[in-house]
């Protein structure tokens, strides 16, 4: 049996081995960087928990002032339909009176020569509430679209009815255009100005426009025609290939009536950035709700080459530093000179491509310096240059447009020795001289015998010309025995004839030597 140790006797010490004691250090390191980690994630979601409950907070401090002020608006908007009512029925009974003078009255036409009178017109149509008489005159006085766009509110809110009326007006060129034959004229112009006319004559008296007085049956009879117009799309050749003014019509449409789809966001942004050229397209975008979507509508553009047309989206929506201007110029000038440069290699337009190359970089350099003055940018992109690169494609194009320098027509004498012949045209530059000289007034045969008779000549008329050359004045003539005989014409051929047969005039004809 082994013995047993004795508890009173000294035992040797096990000594720590050094591995186990770096195992340990290596623990306490593992978990001293835990416990940091831990307390650091607990700390973030702490702050990450405080930072939400307070945009929560402010989240819901913002729908409490949101709420309270839409429940005053309401509130005042109920006051105020009383006011409101009593002003439009005094107002219509004040509009039935006049429409009845009006009718009444003989001649309500008057002079148009000036504002006055073209507002009674207006007045008369939209008292009358004649549509069709209105868009007539509206539509043919493109010239002073700047008065009619002062006069037509004044006019229109002399109308029952100021809504139907417009609707009414425009129905023969939207949603469709109804001329037939007569399309070629486009009245885009006047449909979008006619819509704009009307919303300050729908404008509610007491809140302003936050109502529009436009009764709940135009609002439906005008949401039929938006969707009427959208189904023509297709007839339109699609969203790519609609027209501007059309587009224009129907935005300024939508805005009018008040019945802007939020759920058809994505065809107005697809008609916007087709029509992104037109100058009122960012104030249209804005008012159709788009403007959440305006950064990507700007990089689409600038993705197309349009980077003039993404400055103007830029500066209406204040997005100018994320969309610096002055670089987007700069692109866009670089594009239109690769343009050009292209436009001068297409064999296709051999003849003309240097006149629409610098046609094309001009149209790009004054886009550019009316968008650097309209904006104020001329600091950070001085336009002189500009103006100097105009000037030089301006006088390359006049000189070009100058006629090349016309040597004067020599004179030969014939093969035969023959008296110098006349110059065929004056040295005009632009006068077309024929080859070939008149026929004289009685034509020659040489299978005749000559007779001995003769009657000297008489003046004929000068040769005819083409063009605007002045005939000489005093032409030269010959006689019939002076005129020489030219290399190749007949041999032989008499110069002179009497009469003969049964054309007894006894007059011969003169001889005017033809020049080949």
């Amino acid at each position: 049996m082994g013995s047993v140790p004795n508890p009173g006797e000294l035992t040797e010490l096990t000594q720590p081995s050094f591995d186990e004691f770096q195992h340990q250090t290596s623990l306490m390191t593992g978990c001293t960087l835990m416990w940091k980690e831990l307390s650091d994630h607990i700390s973030s979601l702490e702050a990450n928990l405080m930072r939400q409950s307070e945009a929560l907070k402010r989240k819901i401090e913002a729908l409490d002032s949101e709420t309270k002020t839409s429940l005053d608006s309401l509130k005042k908007r109920e006051l105020s339909i009383d006011d409101s009512v009593k002003i439009a029925v005094n107002r219509v009974e004040l509009l039935k009176k006049d429409a009845l003078k009006t009718l009444n009255d003989d001649n309500p036409d008057g002079e148009v020569d000036n504002g006055d009178g073209l507002l009674q017109i207006l007045k008369s149509t939209c008292l009358r509430m004649e549509a069709k008489e209105f868009w007539n005159f509206v539509s043919g006085r493109k010239k002073d679209i700047e008065l009619l766009r002062e006069k037509i509110p004044e006019a229109l809110s002399e109308c029952i009815d100021p809504a139907k009326f417009v609707m009414e007006a425009i129905s023969e060129v939207f949603p469709v255009d109804k001329r037939g034959n007569e399309r070629g004229n486009d009245l885009g112009w006047a449909c979008v100005l006619v819509l704009e006319s009307l919303i300050p004559a729908v404008v509610d008296p007491v809140i302003g426009k936050s109502r529009m007085l436009i009764t709940r049956s135009v609002k439906e009879k005008a949401k039929e025609i938006a969707e009427t117009w959208k189904r023509s799309l297709e007839e339109r050749g699609g969203i790519d290939n609609v027209k501007t003014p059309d587009v224009h019509t129907f935005f300024q449409h939508l805005i009018t009536f008040g019945i802007v789809n939020e759920e058809e966001l994505d065809l107005y942004r697809k008609l916007v950035i087709g029509s992104a050229w037109r100058k009122q397209m960012p104030k249209l975008a804005v008012s159709l709700g788009l403007g959440d979507k305006m950064p990507d509508m700007i990089e689409e553009l600038i993705s197309k080459g349009q980077q003039l047309d993404a400055v103007h989206f830029t500066y209406e929506v204040g997005l100018v530093n994320r969309f610096p201007p002055v670089p987007l110029l700069k692109a866009f000038l670089k594009d239109a000179k690769k343009a050009a440069s292209s436009i001068l290699e297409d064999p296709n337009n051999a003849g003309r491509a240097a006149q629409l190359a610098a046609r094309k970089e001009q149209s790009a350099l004054r886009a550019v310096m009316k968008c650097i003055e309209e904006y104020k940018l001329e600091a950070e992109f001085p336009p002189e240059n500009l103006k100097k690169r105009l000037e030089q494609l301006e006088k390359t194009k006049t000189e070009k447009r100058k006629p090349a320098a016309v040597p004067a027509n020599k004179r030969t004498r014939a093969s035969n020795g023959g008296p110098m012949p006349p110059a065929k045209a004056g040295r005009s530059t632009n006068a077309y001289v024929s080859s070939f000289a008149a026929p004289p007034s009685i034509v020659r045969s040489p299978s005749h015998p000559q007779y001995p008779a003769a009657v000297p000549a008489y003046p004929s008329p000068p040769p005819a010309m083409y063009g605007t050359q002045t005939p000489p004045t005093c032409p030269y003539m010959y006689s019939p025995e002076a005129a020489p005989q030219l290399a190749g014409s007949y041999p032989g051929a008499p110069m002179n004839y009497p009469a003969y047969g049964g054309y007894g005039n006894g007059i011969a004809p003169a001889y005017q030597q033809a020049y080949y």
